[in-house]
């Protein structure tokens, strides 16, 4: 399997991958995190997104759409082998959720159709980490129960994500949530250690010996007397006086099977020989030394604080607010998963799930709904993890001809429509249904503040309707002065005529026609794009580079 990063619904690609085809996912699924789009969008465009215009793409209401999957619910969950008596409890919870959190409902509804799809693809070795915000952890785990089967809950990892955060009336949140099931009772488990805390290493460790390396003491003996070779004397010494018995740890540079044809006395002898031995000075029973530099560290624990968030200033920082520090995720990757094993992330965004896979020798496959975080990741793979494209990795669902869109806009109209705002530059809405005829909008800067360019978005017939229809948006839109129509189709002559109609938007001296059209044609192949004012200050004043998407594989 070669590693992909695919563009799209994840549903949809996941619906493309085989079964039980995948041994380790982590999901870092978007609640309350449209910030990363608007950075993302603002780092790589140069543009800002208006603070009053983060709902334009809130993905969490319940529209027409998310009515039906909710009404289909019950029947998909039995489908996928979900006990009748949680679908009877989902039909409950989601009468009650309706009326009085709506938009956790509409969460809810667009998370369980995925897990359920998750579930499928996982080996029944594998494991699935669901990073979470703790608003909604508690609603997320009783899904996992019903999906994965409560009995294959392993752990809920606590990740302490900052050292402070002031809140007025309650305990201030500093930390996230990290649910951890399996897919069966046989599953991947490493030993993951973390770092020794340093008050502790400076309370244990306090040892020298004469090359200066810092040891702490252990036991050689263990509680209770013992008859055999455990219970007889070594060297003058003789557990048994005290109660205990010889307790020998490995010996460095010899296998179990070596260590196994020794008796207990010869095994005490070795470690002797290497050092590894402390003799108090009063007649007390020795003790094993162990060497800081050869400490693998604590066991992991469920409660993480030895991992700290980014730094603005970290080498690995993307912009996104929301980023994990790679380091949490190789410690996931490395406990429930094995080099060569496919790690799946279905909400890749900044690529941190595939760039600490690639760094454990793990293979894997990243999807993510913006062509913006798409091409992040694509030029970080290559860059700074020196990938070749088309041997080491692939990308797909970007089209880069007019064919390729044509069949994207038959397999998914919705992602087609996201596609095509953003090969603009624009915004796109995360709304299906009800968008009052704006599929995206183009921001540009005049003096007198942020301006809108409303997108629409055709992919089948077009009509002189559809260009009247975007001039009714224009006018009604109070911060709106351009409108762009991006069309598969070539425009009639008769729409030319009604664009022109609309007139101009004059700024700086300079006239943009209000309503401007473009086909996918001129898009992909012509590389044109609509002409707003912060196209020519981009040039001009700020230096700033225009966008460009490279062509990658559909």
């Amino acid at each position: 399997m070669k590693n992909t990063l695919y563009y799209g619904d994840n549903l949809t690609i996941m619906q493309g991958l085989p079964r039980h085809s995948v041994d380790l996912i982590y999901l870092d699924p978007p609640f309350k995190s449209q910030q990363n789009y608007n950075l993302l969008y603002r780092t790589l465009t140069g543009k800002p997104i208006p603070e009053q215009e983060e709902a334009f793409c809130d993905t969490w209401n319940m529209d027409a759409q998310k009515d039906e999957l909710a009404r289909n619910m019950p029947v998909l969950m039995r489908e996928y082998g979900v006990s009748n008596e949680m679908v009877d409890f989902w039909a409950l919870w989601m009468k009650a959720l309706r009326k009085t959190q709506p938009h956790l409902l509409a969460y809810l509804i667009y998370m369980v159709q995925r897990l359920l799809h998750m579930r499928v693809i996982l080996r029944p070795t594998g494991s699935i980490y669901l990073h979470c915000d703790p608003a909604a952890s508690h609603y997320i785990k009783v899904m996992m129960d019903a999906i994965f089967d409560h009995n294959n809950f392993r752990s809920e990892l606590i990740w302490k994500r900052t050292s402070s955060h002031n809140s007025a009336k309650r305990w201030g949140p500093v930390h996230d949530t990290i649910l951890f099931y399996t897919a069966s009772s046989r599953y991947t488990w490493n030993r993951v250690s973390q770092p020794y805390d340093k008050d502790y290493v400076a309370s244990f460790y306090k040892h020298e010996d004469e090359l200066g390396k810092s040891y702490r003491l252990g036991d050689l003996t263990g509680a209770g007397t013992r008859s055999g070779e455990s219970g007889r004397p070594w060297r003058g010494v003789n557990p048994t006086d005290s109660g205990r018995h010889w307790a020998v740890p490995g010996i460095p540079g010899k296998t179990k099977e070596e260590i196994k044809a020794l008796t207990v006395q010869e095994r005490l002898d070795a470690l002797d020989e290497l050092k590894l031995i402390y003799w108090p000075k009063r007649g007390s029973i020795p003790q094993f030394k162990r060497y800081f530099d050869e400490s693998k560290g604590v066991a992991a624990q469920d409660i993480i604080t030895d991992i700290d968030p980014l730094s603005p200033h970290a080498s690995e920082k993307m912009g996104y607010p929301t980023q994990k520090p790679i380091e949490l995720l190789e410690r996931i990757i490395k406990a429930s998963s094995n080099p060569g094993d496919v790690v799946f992330d279905p909400f890749c965004g900044c690529g941190t799930t595939i760039y600490a896979a690639e760094r454990t020798q793990r293979k894997w496959i990243g999807c993510d709904v913006a062509i913006l975080a798409v091409r992040l990741i694509r030029e970080r793979l290559t860059d700074r993890y020196h990938l070749t494209e088309g041997s080491q990795f692939e990308v797909k669902g970007v089209p880069n001809s007019v064919d390729s869109a044509q069949a994207l806009f038959k397999t998914d109209p919705f992602q087609f429509q996201h596609w095509a705002v953003e090969r603009v530059e624009g915004y796109p809405t995360a709304k299906k249904t009800g968008d009052q005829g704006i599929d995206g909008k183009l921001y540009f800067e005049t003096r007198d503040g942020l301006r809108d360019m409303v997108l629409s978005v055709k992919g089948g017939m077009v009509r002189p309707t559809d260009i009247r229809d975007l001039r009714g948006v224009l006018e009604r839109e109070d911060n709106a002065e351009l409108a762009g129509f991006i069309s598969l189709q070539e425009p009639s002559k008769a729409m030319r005529e009604e664009a022109e109609r609309a007139g101009f938007y004059t700024y700086n001296g300079l006239n943009y026609r209000r309503i401007q059209l473009l086909t996918i044609k001129e898009i992909v192949e012509d590389k044109k794009q609509f002409h707003t004012p912060s196209k020519v200050r981009s040039r001009t004043v700020r230096g700033q580079a225009s966008f460009n998407y490279d062509t990658v594989s559909a």
